[in-house]
């Protein structure tokens, strides 16, 4: 049985890969901070999809976390000039996607 916010979680980790390589030139923790976030993501899914009750719901929860903190490296990077908006944008949305899902699940 396929797990659409999994799916996508991962989808969104090989679309910062590529990303991470370029920004590591500039700000190393940060890509530590995205590269953990993006993995937390996926691993909570992955555990509150074999949950039950309440611990389920706050596997999802801690997944939402990790989006918006995702979304946070994306928009430090921008911010600090080490990437335009533009070579962020695809990651953005599909992050985006990944925290309506993610809200979706928890609630």
């Amino acid at each position: 049985m396929a797990f659409e916010a999994y799916d996508r979680s991962l989808d969104l980790v090989r679309t910062l890969a590529p990303l991470a390589r370029v920004l590591t030139s500039y700000d190393a923790e940060l890509v530590e901070q995205l590269r953990a976030a993006a993995s937390s993501i996926t691993q909570n899914l992955a555990e509150g999809s074999e949950r039950r009750g309440k611990d389920r719901k706050l596997r999802y929860r801690y997944a939402l976390g990790s989006v918006a903190e995702v979304i946070g490296c994306l928009d430090l990077a921008v911010a600090w000039g080490y990437v335009e908006a533009a070579a962020v944008a695809d990651a953005l949305a599909l992050a985006g996607r990944v925290r309506a899902m993610a809200y979706r699940l928890s609630s």
